[in-house]
């Protein structure tokens, strides 16, 4: 090979391998991304539970699996209830618009848009749910810690916002 083409050769090799090292500063500026404290307020809810109706609080209704996932920058719930309903929440701190966000989704076909954020100890969030051929309800629902689990607690309103009429109240409870 002539000269002049080995060192186009090399050239173009170099070009086209990128340096070891570029990864591991991406990396690490996605893991700064998330690292103010903000991105922590729902970090408690993280864990491996036992879900249970606060009114039966001896049966488990359901497991729910919460890791924070991609660099510390969503809480990722993975919930199963015993009678097959599965769901999953994406939730995570939207720092554009300044709130806390959660994707619901369920196997249902279900997709629950809310956002939120903390007010004193409990994470908030509310937002409208809109079912086929039912009227479009406000929801509310707040987690807060109890003991070594997490309360969350859920309320719906049909008429703006005026009354409230609870919908659930669970017990996370650590897995056994």
């Amino acid at each position: 090979m002539k000269p002049i083409a080995s060192i186009m050769l090399f050239v173009l090799a170099a070009l086209l391998i990128p340096p070891v090292h570029a990864g591991e500063k991406a990396g690490a500026k996605a893991a700064k991304a998330c690292s103010a404290p903000v991105y922590r307020q729902f970090d408690f809810f993280a864990g491996d539970w036992d879900a249970y109706d606060a009114e039966a609080p001896d049966k488990v209704v359901a497991h729910n699996t919460v890791t924070v996932i991609l660099d510390g920058c969503v809480v990722l719930e993975d919930y199963r209830q015993n009678d097959g309903l599965h769901g999953r929440s994406y939730s995570l701190y939207d720092k554009a618009r300044g709130v806390w966000h959660q994707s619901w989704v369920t196997n249902h076909g279900d997709l629950l848009l809310l956002d939120g954020g903390m007010q004193g100890d409990r994470m908030v969030f509310e937002g409208v749910e809109r079912k086929a051929g039912k009227p479009d309800a406000l929801v509310r629902a707040a987690w807060y810690r109890q003991g070594d689990g997490v309360r969350e607690t859920a309320t719906r309103s049909l008429d703006g916002g005026k009354t409230w009429q609870p919908e659930f109240d669970i017990l996370f409870k650590p897995h056994k």
